[in-house]
């Protein structure tokens, strides 16, 4: 073999060593990825909160009757002291034949006393008469001489006696009249009769002004004192409560800003924590696990006029600000991992995986802020898997960068 042909076969020879360590050689792993981006950063606590009323009054029946229909509706207006719903007696209650029976006896007995009351009074009227005469005629004895002193004072007193008998007697058919009367009405009442129109009625009136917004009681009919009819609530003073996660409200302060979102419009809302309760409550979530609740209010600081569509008992979403500062070195939270006792990222350099321990500081939603061992502009892959190890080659698809 010559020496031409000698080279040839080695060239021929590196080419397919070259060739079969090509082919050997693991292709890239493809990763995502995103930039590590130095921006706005919020840490916040959000969760689903309702509206309701600060301060709500609700109007219930002072006392026991039947009530009239209730005109107003939810959200109507009305002005403190307007009328909200007016009560009157109770329609007389119908009577059975017994009953009805006895009223008819109590009648003619009611009868019988008026009429021996008129006769005990006609008696009464007579001896009055005859008391007077006795004693116009003993004063013109006296006057004359013809009686004593004594005997004019008998008759006068006999006169004044009969008098009162007289009154007395008046008084008795007055009674036994009125007896009638009452007597009658039992009997001669409709039943299950409503008071006449003309009989006077309790109003009941708005204690605020304000707007109602819940209507127990519409149709007439009998109600109980205490019962109640409506509400009335001012709608400018509503607020969101918000029952957070015990661990979260320990880090929120009155005072603390509060955005609201998903109320019905693209604009959040502005508002500022105004209480969080002192007491929690367990509430077992939609998965079946018990959670403790704390009861958090929220203030709604913006204008009146931009949330004006908002009523009681609304849904939205509250966002609590705890911390916000700009220019913030941040990375999404599934980047970081545990690489022994430290926290690190694999950052994309030249086609390979590099491991990088980082500092990682504040958490807000799926973003980290990152203290130290990153830069502005660096590549991390976002989800490592069990194959990347530092130095593994990847390909990587960089996504957007999004809060």
């Amino acid at each position: 073999m010559n020496r031409k042909k000698q080279i040839l076969v080695a060239v021929f020879a590196l080419l397919l060593a070259v060739l079969l360590v090509l082919a050997l050689r693991p292709s890239p792993i493809p990763v995502s990825a995103v930039e590590v981006r130095e921006g706005r950063f919020v840490e916040y606590v959000e969760d689903e909160g309702r509206t309701h009323l600060r301060d709500p009054h609700t109007v219930s029946a002072p006392i026991s009757g039947f009530l009239r229909r209730v005109e107003l509706e939810p959200g109507d207006r009305v002005s403190a002291g307007d009328v909200l719903f007016e009560l009157e007696a109770m329609p007389t209650p119908a009577l059975d034949a017994r009953a009805r029976e006895q009223a008819r006896e109590q009648v003619a007995a009611a009868r019988a006393r008026l009429e021996a009351a008129e006769a005990e009074l006609e008696a009464r009227q007579t001896r009055l008469e005859l008391a007077e005469t006795e004693f116009r005629r003993s004063q013109n004895l006296l006057a004359r001489g013809a009686i004593s002193a004594e005997e004019a004072d008998r008759r006068r007193t006999e006169r004044d006696a009969a008098r009162a008998a007289e009154r007395s007697g008046r008084h008795a058919v007055d009674v036994a009249r009125f007896e009638l009367e009452a007597a009658r009405a039992v009997v001669e009442v409709a039943d299950g009769e409503r008071a006449p129109a003309e009989q006077p009625s309790l109003s009941v009136r708005a204690p605020i002004s304000g707007t109602i917004t819940r209507r127990d009681r519409c149709c007439e009919g009998p109600v109980q004192a205490g019962e109640r009819v409506l509400e009335i609530g001012d709608l400018s003073t509503l607020e969101v409560r918000v029952d957070l996660l015990s661990m979260d409200a320990v880090r929120l302060r009155s005072g603390m800003r509060v955005l609201l979102e998903r109320w019905g419009r693209d604009d959040p809302l502005e508002g500022r924590v105004r209480r969080v309760e002192p007491a929690g409550f367990t509430k077992v979530s939609a998965l079946g696990v018990e959670e403790q609740r704390v009861p958090t209010l929220v203030e709604i600081t913006s204008p009146r006029e931009g949330w004006e569509a908002l009523g009681d008992g609304y849904r939205v979403e509250a966002r609590f600000i705890l911390w916000e500062e700009d220019d913030v070195v941040q990375v999404p939270t599934s980047a970081l991992f545990r690489d022994e006792d430290e926290w690190a990222v694999f950052v994309v350099a030249e086609g390979k995986a590099v491991l990088r321990p980082v500092a990682p500081g504040r958490r807000s939603g799926l973003w980290t802020q990152i203290g130290e061992g990153l830069e502005p502009g660096e590549v991390v892959i976002t989800h490592p898997g069990d194959r990347i190890t530092d130095g593994t080659r990847v390909e990587a698809d960089i996504r957007p960068w999004r809060h």
